[in-house]
């Protein structure tokens, strides 16, 4: 969540990119010990090195800061009871700053020396990389969503992604919001992979609902959203769905709230930190706003969230809860149990590593849905949960519906495979 949003990439960005990357190093020579382990770069007799790309200062620094800690508390919390067969795990982490061109620069300084990245943060970001991760053969997980990122035997997203996240919550406002076939429903997205994405979604539930899309495309710096706020009332939406970054949801709830738009909006999982709530728009983000997310709110009473919270308050008692939380301590559970099962197999080195991920077929951490991450081209889940901003609560947001997978979920998926 990494949070996901997109920027675009610019021409000198990738001229830099492919300049930095045709440099990268390949990975290290393998090692076999006496027993027959093999091994790989970022490997010791003592210690597993893990790589970290995120954004610590730049416009999603509220998100990438908090994946990194929860990712960081449940990998000290393996450590203490003797890390992974006999080895403890450490994070290498930089701060790209939501930038293209330092996430380059960062993983040539990393990838040869780790076995693999625990978070790339960012939609740019990865699509920057994705050559190099595929060339070096260094699995990766992304805080990210975007379809375009499926297909890649090294490359692995969790929960569900943005298209399927619109989906299941087209089919909660069809519901919520009344909406009979002929509606207008609002569709704000940014451009980019993860905007697009998301649209494409609306578009698919949509059309199945019988409803009528009324598009508005934002940029990821674009800060006021009156002028598509007056579009879709003009046009007039009964309901609308956005796609952007929390500063963007901030405004386009508030305006809508102000304007006498006062339907329902459904956002991405990007689009909402806690931090809004202490805005203008707090009183119109509680009673118009939703989100889908393909993990539950942080308020629930599912056992593993409730230790998560408890932990990470005690660990972090200065930092504010989000969503983030959440995907970093799951990302670094879908890292320690593939290290396990690499383990079982004595194949640290970088393919074994991936063949350990391809090999969990039902993993669960008690933090949202069970996932498959055996095939690289599907989604590893499709059921999210709806959510909604609410006060004194953890993370500032309540499950207002359980995960679901919307029935056109399956019919979606099969034109694509």
């Amino acid at each position: 969540m990494h949070t996901r949003v997109a920027v675009a990439l610019a021409a000198s960005v990738l001229v830099a990119v492919t300049g930095c990357s045709s440099k990268s190093a390949g990975p290290k020579a393998e090692n076999v010990d006496a027993a027959g382990f093999k091994s790989g770069p970022g490997v010791t007799d003592k210690s597993i090195s893990l790589g970290v790309l995120t954004d610590l200062s730049g416009p999603a620094a509220a998100l990438g800061k908090s994946a990194v800690q929860a990712q960081q508390l449940y990998l000290d919390q393996v450590n203490a009871q003797g890390g992974v067969c006999g080895r403890q795990i450490k994070l290498e982490v930089r701060d790209h700053a939501y930038d293209v061109q330092k996430a380059v620069a960062a993983y040539a300084e990393i990838q040869p020396n780790v076995a693999a990245f625990a978070q790339i943060l960012g939609s740019a970001q990865t699509s920057a990389l994705v050559d190099s991760i595929e060339r070096d053969k260094v699995m990766t997980l992304i805080g990210g969503n975007p379809a375009a990122m499926l297909g890649h035997r090294h490359l692995q997203l969790i929960n569900p992604t943005y298209d399927i996240e619109m989906i299941n919550g087209v089919d909660f406002l069809v519901t919520k919001a009344g909406l009979k076939p002929g509606d207008k429903i609002g569709v704000v997205f940014q451009d980019g992979d993860y905007g697009s994405n998301a649209a494409e979604g609306v578009r698919f539930a949509a059309k199945k609902a019988g409803l009528e899309p009324v598009e508005q495309t934002i940029k990821a710096t674009d800060t006021d959203m009156t002028a598509q706020v007056s579009a879709l009332r003009a046009a007039g939406v009964k309901a609308i769905t956005f796609s952007g970054t929390p500063a963007q949801t901030a405004s386009l709830v508030g305006v809508a709230a102000a304007t006498g738009l006062t339907v329902p909006v459904l956002g991405s999982s990007p689009s909402f930190v806690p931090q809004l709530m202490a805005t203008p728009a707090k009183a119109a983000l509680t009673k118009m706003f939703y989100l889908s997310s393909g993990v539950p709110a942080l308020g629930g009473d599912e056992p593993a969230v409730r230790k998560l919270v408890a932990d990470y308050q005690q660990k972090y008692p200065n930092e504010q809860l989000n969503q983030a939380v959440e995907v970093g301590a799951v990302n670094g559970a879908v890292m320690v149990e593939t290290l396990k099962l690499a383990c079982a197999a004595k194949d640290f080195t970088r393919e074994g590593i991936t063949d350990a991920l391809r090999s969990l077929t039902k993993f669960t951490s008690g933090l949202g849905e069970v996932q498959d991450f055996s095939d690289p081209a599907r989604v590893p889940s499709r059921k999210t949960y709806v959510l909604q901003p609410a006060e004194g609560v953890p993370g500032s947001l309540k499950t207002v519906q359980p995960a679901t997978e919307a029935p056109g979920v399956a019919d979606y998926l099969a034109a694509k495979h």
